[in-house]
């Protein structure tokens, strides 16, 4: 099965419906200006009782090095998803851990670009200038899957319950980023629609 990672989690209780509903990742965003945003000893609370089978992700915007080894070593994170200006290389050598690079998809350039990166994993996203992911919008499906990548990628960017099935049909990810597509309200995750986005992707 493609891997489902659920970001923006604010709350323990939200990660452990994302665990039963049976999550590849669950992740919180250490990003101030995301109205997700938890600052790292919330985003350790959030994350805690998270077994060792499913990824904790801390998602970052223009972040230091020094910034994610510090906030790594205190949640406990197994993963960094980099947006913005990132220093992909030094991030795993601080941290040992593997590096989700976050790209807004502007095109088959973003894509070979992408492609050079010392990321273990791309994700495009939309790109929504002065935003990095969390927005709902979708990104053009059909643009990316006329130069879809020769190179394992996630996919983020208005995936919901009722389209994700057709969005990995379509792009075959290697992975699917949801936020605000299984949300009540920002940061808050309806557990029917965590529920209903798992078999969704499960059937396609």
């Amino acid at each position: 099965m493609v891997k489902v990672k659920i970001c923006g989690l604010t709350e323990p209780r939200q990660a452990d419906a994302c665990v039963e509903a049976g999550a590849w990742a669950v992740g919180v965003v250490l990003a101030p200006e995301s109205p997700r945003y938890l600052g790292i000893a919330r985003a350790a609370e959030v994350l805690a009782d998270v077994p060792d089978h499913v990824a904790r992700v801390g998602v970052f915007v223009d972040a230091g090095v020094a910034e994610l080894e510090r906030a790594a070593d205190r949640i406990g994170l197994t993963h960094l998803q980099l947006h913005g200006a990132a220093d992909v290389a030094g991030a795993r050598r601080a941290t040992g851990l593997p590096v989700i690079l976050g790209v807004p998809f502007t095109g088959a350039e973003a894509i070979r670009q992408a492609g050079e990166s010392a990321a273990d994993l791309v994700l495009f996203d939309a790109a929504v200038p002065g935003l990095h992911g969390g927005t709902g919008i979708r990104l053009d499906w059909s643009a990316l899957a006329a130069h879809r990548p020769d190179y394992p990628f996630g996919l983020a960017g208005g995936l919901r319950p009722d389209n994700v099935a057709q969005a990995i049909r379509m792009l075959h990810p290697a992975m699917v980023d949801v936020s605000s597509g299984v949300e009540s309200s920002p940061g808050f995750k309806d557990h029917d629609k965590v529920d209903a986005f798992m078999t969704a992707v499960r059937g396609a």
